[in-house]
C-alpha cells in the first residue's frame, strides 16, 4: 500500500459519485456526463498523487468498460472503445521516441555533445548556461522525457561544474557562487527546448491529437518551424534576464573547458554506437522534417529509427522491454487519450465551449486570445502534472477559443507551447522540476518568484514574437 494515499483515493472516489449523480446539465448526454466523472476524478487522483498515473489511468479504464459509459448497452464495444487509446499512432510516437532517446544515454552521446559545449562556450558562467542550453536543444528533438533529458543527462554535468568550482549543495553559503543561477537556468532552458519540437516533451503529441479531434492538422514539421523563432528568442533572453536577476557571484568559469576536455578525453574517440546512434538521429530528423512529402507520418519515422538501433544492436530488445518510463508513458498516455477523445465524440467539449463561449461571447478574438492564454498558463499553479494539465484543459480551451473565432492554428500551438513554458512556476510542475530543485541549490521563495518573472518574460517573448511569427508562417 506504499503507492496508495487512501485519503486522496477516497476524496477522488467521492468527488467522482458527487459529479456522476448530479443530473446531466441540459445538451449534455447522460453517458458524456458519466465519463466527465471518471475523467475528473482520474485528473483529481493525479493531482492528488492518490496513486501512481499508471495506477489512476488503469482504474479509469476498468470504469469505463464496466459502466459502459462509451457505448451504452453493449459491453464488447465498451471495452473494445476503452482500449482504443493503445491503438493511437500519436500514442506509439512517444512511446517509441523514449527508446530512441536510450540510445543517447546508453551510447554516451548525449554526455560527449554536453561537453562538447561546455568546452566551447564554458569560459564564463553565462557561457556555461549556453552550453549547457545549447546541448539540451539539441538533444530535444530525439528525446521526448524531457526528465531524462534534464534529469539524466543535463543534470548530473551542471551539479559535477558547480561543485568543481565549489558551489556544493551542503554548504548553502556556496550556493549563490554558481549552483543556483545553473539550476534554474538549466531547468528554464530545458522547458525552452521542450516547447519547441513536438517531440521535445511528452504533452506536445498529446496536443496534436486533441488539435486533431477538432479538425487542426498539427506536424512535427509545422510544430518546428512554429517554435523555433520564440524558442530560440527565448533561449537567448531569459539567461540573460537570470543573470541579472539571480546573478552567480562567480563570473569566470576558466576550467570548466579544462573540464570538459579531461571528460571527453576520458570517453576516449567517438565509439562505433555512438556513430550509428547519430546517423539514426540525423534519419529521424531528415524523415520528420521532409516525410510528409513521402507520405511517412512522424510515428512511422520513429518505428524506422528504433528498428535501426535495433538490428545494428545500439539498443537490444532488452534495453526496450526495461525502458520502463516508456510504457509507463504508452499507459497513461493512451488513456488519458482516449478518454479526452470520447468526450469531444459524445459531444460534451462542444457543449462546454459552448457555454463558456455564451460567458465571454462579447469579446472579441484579440481580448479573448490573452484571456485564455492567462487562464491556461497561470491555472498551472495547481497542478503538479504538466500531462494532467494538457488533458484536462487542453481541448476545452481551444474549443472555446475556436468558438469565438480565434485563428484556430494560432491558438492550438500557442497553448502546446504553454504546455512546457508554465513548468517554469513552481518546484513540482513538469517532469524535471523535482530533480532540479532536489539539488537543494534554490530555496523555494526564490525558486517560485524567479518562475513567475522568468514565466512573465516567456509569456510576452511567446506572444508577442511567436504570434507575429506565425502571421509570417501564415499560421492565420
Amino acid at each position: 500500500m506504499k503507492e496508495i494515499n487512501i485519503k486522496a483515493v477516497a476524496i477522488t472516489f467521492a468527488i467522482a459519485l458527487i459529479i456522476w449523480f448530479i443530473p446531466a446539465p441540459e445538451g449534455v448526454a447522460e453517458n458524456a456526463w458519466h465519463l466527465f466523472a471518471i475523467f475528473a476524478a482520474t485528473i483529481l487522483g493525479i493531482i492528488l498523487k492518490a496513486a501512481p498515473m499508471g495506477t489512476m489511468c488503469m482504474m479509469a479504464i476498468g470504469f469505463t468498460a464496466l459502466t459502459q459509459v462509451v457505448a451504452p448497452g453493449d459491453a464488447g464495444k465498451s471495452i473494445t472503445k476503452a482500449l482504443s487509446g493503445f491503438g493511437d499512432k500519436v500514442i506509439w510516437l512517444i512511446g517509441i521516441s523514449f527508446f530512441i532517446a536510450r540510445g543517447f544515454i546508453k551510447t554516451g552521446l548525449g554526455n560527449r555533445i554536453a561537453f562538447l559545449f561546455i568546452r566551447i562556450f564554458g569560459r564564463s558562467s553565462l557561457g556555461l548556461a549556453y552550453g549547457l542550453g545549447l546541448a539540451d536543444v539539441c538533444l530535444a528533438p530525439a528525446i521526448p522525457s524531457n526528465t531524462a533529458r534534464g534529469g539524466g543527462i543535463i543534470y548530473p554535468i551542471m551539479k559535477s561544474m558547480a561543485i568543481s568550482f565549489d558551489s556544493v549543495p551542503d554548504k548553502p553559503e556556496t550556493h549563490r557562487k554558481l549552483g543556483s543561477f545553473l539550476t534554474l537556468n538549466s531547468y528554464y532552458m530545458n522547458l525552452i527546448a521542450s516547447s519547441m519540437f513536438l517531440t521535445g516533451t511528452a504533452s506536445n503529441p498529446m496536443c496534436q491529437k486533441f488539435a486533431a479531434n477538432l479538425g487542426i492538422n498539427i506536424t512535427w514539421m509545422s510544430w518546428a518551424a512554429a517554435g523555433f523563432v520564440p524558442g530560440l528568442v527565448a533561449f537567448f533572453v531569459v539567461p540573460l534576464v537570470l543573470y541579472k536577476l539571480y546573478p552567480p557571484e562567480l563570473k569566470k568559469t576558466g576550467d570548466a573547458p579544462k573540464m570538459a576536455a579531461q571528460k571527453l578525453k576520458e570517453m576516449g574517440p567517438i565509439s562505433k554506437n555512438e556513430w550509428l546512434m547519430l546517423l539514426a538521429f540525423f534519419i529521424l530528423l531528415a524523415l520528420w522534417i521532409f516525410g510528409g512529402a513521402l507520405s511517412i507520418d512522424a510515428t512511422t519515422t520513429a518505428f524506422i529509427g528504433l528498428t535501426l538501433l535495433l538490428l545494428t544492436s545500439v539498443l537490444t530488445w532488452e534495453d526496450v522491454k526495461s525502458e520502463k518510463g516508456a510504457w509507463d508513458t504508452i499507459v497513461w498516455f493512451a488513456v488519458l487519450v482516449m478518454m479526452a477523445s470520447s468526450l469531444n465524440e459524445l459531444g460534451f467539449i462542444g457543449w462546454f465551449s459552448d457555454l463558456i463561449k455564451a460567458k465571454i461571447g462579447g469579446m472579441t478574438w484579440t481580448v479573448a486570445f490573452p484571456v485564455i492564454i492567462l487562464v491556461y498558463f497561470f491555472s498551472h499553479y495547481i497542478f503538479a502534472s504538466a500531462t494532467a494539465h494538457v488533458a484536462a484543459m487542453y481541448a476545452a480551451l481551444l474549443g472555446v477559443g475556436v468558438a469565438v473565432g480565434i485563428p484556430p492554428m494560432l491558438l492550438a500551438m500557442m497553448l502546446g507551447f504553454l504546455g512546457s513554458i508554465y513548468g517554469v512556476l513552481t518546484h513540482y510542475g513538469h517532469g524535471p522540476a523535482p530533480v532540479f530543485f532536489g539539488s537543494g541549490y534554490v530555496d523555494l521563495k526564490a525558486w517560485w518568484l524567479r518562475g513567475l518573472e522568468i514565466g512573465i518574460v516567456l509569456l510576452i517573448i511567446y506572444m508577442g514574437v511567436g504570434g507575429l511569427w506565425m502571421k509570417v508562417l501564415g499560421y492565420y
